[in-house]
């Protein structure tokens, strides 16, 4: 809320009238999370398997 208040000078009332996503665009690209680059996310695919029940079904949801 301080970067919102001070550093973009924004009201209150706009800043919760605001959606997340919308405050993210005005902070600007370099303040963001970096996209998931494939190599992790098959990283992650080989460290948290999905698991199947004995029908085939995913079991976690």
């Amino acid at each position: 809320m301080r970067v919102a208040f001070q550093g973009l000078g924004l009201t209150p009332a706009a800043f919760w009238a605001m959606t997340p996503t919308e405050f993210l665009i005005l902070l600007g690209p370099e303040n963001g999370a970096a996209p998931l680059r494939r190599d992790a996310f098959d990283a992650l695919l080989a460290r948290f398997p999905d698991k199947r029940d004995e029908d085939g079904h995913d079991r976690d949801g």
